[in-house]
């Protein structure tokens, strides 16, 4: 005999309307953090192009640091503090990443 709890277990995720609609909404968030990203890379590069200009260093420890307070203090959750700070550090490296290979 079959109970709903087994009816559960087997559906197929594919199928499942539910599923789906969470998959769709993941999907829509994801594109959205890759064209936020994004524009965040173009915007560092003119930055980066403006300080080279003027004789300005391009890295500001004291504000990546600032940065990272305030977006802690920002966060709502439940993305946590530690999470928020490893997530940040990675967008710091990649963004800084990619504008060494945009040079090439």
């Amino acid at each position: 005999m079959t109970t709903p709890d087994d009816a559960t277990v087997t559906a197929q995720p594919a199928t499942d309307p539910v599923v789906k609609q969470f998959r769709d909404q993941i999907t829509d968030a994801d594109v959205k953090i890759i064209d936020i990203l994004n524009k965040r890379i173009k915007l560092v590069a003119q930055l980066k192009k403006y300080k080279e200009e003027h004789g300005i260093d391009f890295v500001d420890p004291e504000r990546e640091q600032y940065m990272l307070t305030y977006l802690t203090r920002a966060n709502k959750g439940p993305l946590s503090a530690e999470g928020l700070h490893e997530i940040y550090d990675h967008i710091l490296s990649l963004v800084k990443a990619e504008l060494v290979k945009e040079k090439k």
